[in-house]
C-alpha cells in the first residue's frame, strides 16, 4: 500500500503526510473529525507554512487547471543497434487539464516535455518505483518549499508525493529532475530528466518560431559498455571529486544527432543535462550565434556571441536562421576547445589535472548536426524587442557594502561550503534571510590548493549577474571561456571557472522556508557541496 493510502487511516498525520495526501484526501478526513480533530494527533510541530501570494487560502481548496501523473520508474530503450539500454526514467500522464500540457521524446530515455502557463495551477502526483528513495526538484520555477523537491522530503519505493504550486515564472525553458541526497548524480546519469517548457502572454505577442520549429535540444554526454549498458564512476572517488563525464554525446537521449530542419528560422533551447560537463558551444564554420533566451526567459534584446558557454543545469535559447543555405548542406554544432591543449578539468597547484575520460572536459567535438532537406515557404524576422524586464536595482540591496559570501574549497576529499558540508536541515547564521530582502549574494571559486568549475544553483530565486572577477594568474586560461558568457538576463544557475568569483543580485519573495543553494557538478552536490538557506518572515 502506497505512502499516500497509509496517511489516510493513521490517527498521526504530520504536515508531510498533508502534502502526500492532497486536497482532495484532505477534505475527506476533514469531513471526518475536523480542523482540530485531526491535527490535535500530529506526530511532529507543523512548520511554518511558506507565505503564499494569498496565504490566507488554505491548502485544501487549491483547485488545480493542470493535473498530472508523473513516475519514475524502470524501463529499456534501443540507444544503439543490439541489447537494449537499462535506465530510469519518467513517464507522464495528464489526468486534467489539456493533452498537449505532456509531450513524449519518441525513443528517448529522457521524461516528457512539460508545457504550463504562467499563473496556471498545477498538481504533480509524484509516484515513485525506483529501487530507492527519490524526489522531484523544479529546475528554476519559485514555489513553496513543499513544492521545491528539498531531499528531506524524499520518499521510498512505492510512495506517492503531491505536488501544488502556481506556475510563478516568465515564459522560458525550466526543467525536472530527481534531488535525493547523495544520489542525484547516479539517478540523473540513469534518464531521470525532462524539460519544462512555460509559456505566456508576453512571450506569445513576440512572434517566435513555434510548433515543430520551437526545438528542446538536451545535451548529456554518457559511457556505455560492450553490452550498450549505462557504465558510471568506473574511477571511484576520484570520479566523485572531479565530476564524472562521458565518451559519447547524446541529444534527447540520441547519440550522433541530426536536426532536419528548413531554409528559415528556429528557435533551439539547449538545456545542459550533463552530470558535469561544461560546454562552449559555437557552429564549425564561426558563424556567430543569436541568443534570446538564458535560463530565466528572453532577454530584451537578442545578443550575439562567438560561442556560448553553458554548465550543467544552465539552459541557452537561439534564434537559428537557416535561410540562404542550399538544400543538402549539414551544419555543424560543436563543442570548441578550452582551457588550451591540456582540456582537463581540475587546477592542481596552477596546472591541470588530465581527466580520466576519453573526450575529457574542454575537448572539441560535434554536438548535433542541422541537415537541410528542403526549402521553406515562410520566412520570419528576428523581433527587435523579445521582451521587457524589470531589474533590480543594486543600490537597493540590504547588504550592498557587504555581500553575503560563499567560499568554494575542497578539503579532506570532500568539496565544502564555507567550510561546512550539507546538513539536512542545518543552517548558519549567514544562511537565514529575511522575506522581502533584496541582496547580493557572492560565490568564490578562488581559494585552496585545488579549483574546479562549479556551476552554482540558487533554489527558488532567478538572479541578476553584477560582477564577475579573475585571479591574474588564471586569466590567460579565462580568456578561452569568458566571450561565452551570457549574463544580460535573468539566471538561476551560475557558472564560475576556476580563479573566478561572482557577484549576484536576487530577491526572496512570497514564500518563507527552507531551500538550497549548490554546485550543479552532481558528483560534487552529492559529496556534500550544497547547503540550506532558510527565508525567514
Amino acid at each position: 500500500m502506497s505512502k499516500e493510502v497509509l496517511a489516510a487511516s493513521q490517527t498521526r498525520v504530520s504536515r508531510r503526510d498533508l502534502l502526500r495526501l492532497g486536497g482532495s484526501s484532505i477534505v475527506a478526513l476533514l469531513a471526518g473529525g475536523g480542523v482540530s480533530g485531526l491535527l490535535s494527533g500530529c506526530a511532529i510541530p507543523l512548520p511554518p507554512a511558506p507565505l503564499a501570494k494569498d496565504a490566507a487560502t488554505p491548502a485544501f481548496s487549491f483547485i488545480p487547471e493542470v493535473e498530472i501523473a508523473l513516475k519514475a520508474a524502470l524501463r529499456e530503450v534501443q540507444i544503439f543497434p543490439g541489447k537494449a539500454t537499462r535506465v530510469w526514467t519518467y513517464q507522464g500522464e495528464v489526468l486534467k487539464g489539456d493533452a498537449s500540457t505532456i509531450q513524449d521524446l519518441p525513443g528517448s530515455y529522457l521524461g516528457p516535455i512539460l508545457r504550463v502557463r504562467k499563473g496556471q495551477k498545477v498538481r504533480v502526483h509524484f509516484t515513485n518505483e525506483l529501487p530507492e528513495s527519490s524526489i522531484v526538484h523544479w529546475h528554476g520555477l519559485h514555489v513553496p518549499q513543499e513544492a521545491d523537491g528539498h531531499p528531506r522530503l524524499a520518499i521510498g519505493s512505492g510512495e506517492t508525493y503531491i505536488y501544488e504550486f502556481e506556475v510563478a515564472n516568465r515564459a522560458g525553458t525550466y526543467w525536472y529532475h530527481p534531488h535525493p541526497h547523495g544520489r542525484t548524480g547516479p539517478q540523473v546519469y540513469h534518464g531521470l530528466a525532462g524539460v519544462l517548457l512555460v509559456s505566456d502572454e508576453e512571450e506569445a505577442a513576440v512572434g517566435l518560431p513555434a510548433g515543430e520549429h520551437d526545438i528542446p535540444l538536451v545535451i548529456q554526454d554518457r559511457s556505455f559498455g560492450t553490452d550498450n549498458q549505462l557504465h558510471y564512476l568506473g574511477n571511484g572517488m576520484m570520479d566523485r571529486m572531479m565530476g564524472f563525464v562521458g565518451d559519447r554525446i547524446l541529444v534527447n537521449g540520441q547519440p550522433d544527432f541530426t536536426l532536419p530542419v528548413t531554409t528559415r528560422a528556429y528557435r533551439l533551447r539547449f538545456l545542459n543535462g550533463s552530470n558535469s560537463r561544461t560546454y562552449k558551444l559555437g557552429w564549425h564554420d564561426g558563424s556567430p550565434l543569436t541568443i534570446i533566451a538564458t535560463d530565466g526567459g528572453l532577454l530584451e534584446k537578442a545578443v550575439q556571441r562567438d560561442y556560448v558557454v553553458i554548465g550543467p543545469g544552465e539552459r541557452i535559447e537561439l534564434w537559428a536562421d537557416f535561410h540562404g543555405h542550399p538544400v543538402g548542406t549539414e551544419l555543424r554544432l560543436q563543442s570548441l576547445p578550452f582551457f588550451g591543449a591540456e582540456a582537463g578539468a581540475m587546477m592542481g597547484q596552477g596546472r591541470m589535472m588530465d581527466s580520466f575520460s576519453a573526450l575529457p572536459n574542454g575537448a572539441e567535438f560535434t554536438v548535433l548536426r542541422a541537415r537541410i532537406d528542403r526549402e521553406a515557404t515562410e520566412t520570419l524576422t528576428l523581433p527587435e524587442r523579445l521582451s521587457t524586464i524589470h531589474f533590480h536595482q543594486p543600490e537597493d540591496a540590504v547588504n550592498r557594502e557587504k555581500p553575503r559570501t560563499f567560499d568554494i574549497v575542497m578539503q579532506r576529499m570532500s568539496w565544502l561550503l564555507n567550510g561546512r558540508a550539507f546538513e539536512m536541515e542545518g543552517v548558519t547564521r549567514n544562511e537565514v534571510v529575511k522575506l522581502g530582502d533584496l541582496e547580493v549574494w557572492e560565490f568564490v571559486n578562488q581559494r585552496g590548493p585545488m579549483s574546479m568549475i562549479h556551476p552554482m544553483h540558487v533554489h527558488n530565486v532567478q538572479f541578476q549577474v553584477l560582477e564577475r572577477q579573475i585571479l591574474p594568474a588564471l586569466a590567460d586560461q579565462w580568456e578561452t571561456v569568458r566571450a561565452g558568457y551570457v549574463d544580460e538576463g535573468w539566471k538561476d544557475t551560475i557558472l564560475l571557472m576556476p580563479g573566478e568569483r561572482v557577484k549576484l543580485l536576487m530577491k526572496f519573495e512570497d514564500y518563507a522556508g527552507l531551500y538550497l543553494y549548490h554546485c550543479h557538478n552532481l558528483e560534487h552536490e552529492d559529496l556534500g557541496l550544497m547547503r540550506n538557506y532558510r527565508v525567514e518572515a
